[in-house]
């Protein structure tokens, strides 16, 4: 995979300042405000950033958390993750693995087969419906 490298200007030049503001730096949507929290249709969500694929709708499903959930990614290097102290909390941030764009976080309280739930930011997506 060939990694996407650009300056905070260059992003900034290129994305609207909502999406700039999760994506680059790990800002958060309100919750139930993002147009894929209840959003059923079938297809693959890509990063908003540099156009790598994420997730399928095929592993998504309704956590009412208030974000997209998915309890796995589209391949097993789609996405990586780091740990993240902020807000007084222990968390895993959830990013492209292409751009390194802030999309989430993901929790041990997910369906299985993963026991996973990929918390994302609609934001941090672009849907292709298949």
């Amino acid at each position: 995979m060939e990694k996407v490298k650009k300056t905070a200007e260059q992003w900034r030049a290129e994305l609207s300042p909502e999406v700039f503001y999760i994506t680059r730096e790990a800002g958060t949507e309100r919750p139930y405000s993002g147009q894929y929290n209840d959003f059923h249709q079938t297809g693959d969500y890509y990063c908003a950033c540099c156009g790598g694929l994420l997730f399928r709708s095929q592993h998504k499903f309704d956590s009412h958390c208030g974000w997209p959930a998915f309890y796995e990614q589209a391949e097993p290097d789609s996405t990586y993750r780091v740990r993240d102290t902020s807000h007084g909390m222990i968390r895993e941030e959830v990013r492209c693995s292409r751009c390194d764009a802030h999309l989430g976080h993901v929790f041990p309280d997910g369906p299985k087969p993963t026991g996973e739930r990929y918390c994302i930011n609609s934001l941090a997506m672009v849907f292709e419906a298949k």
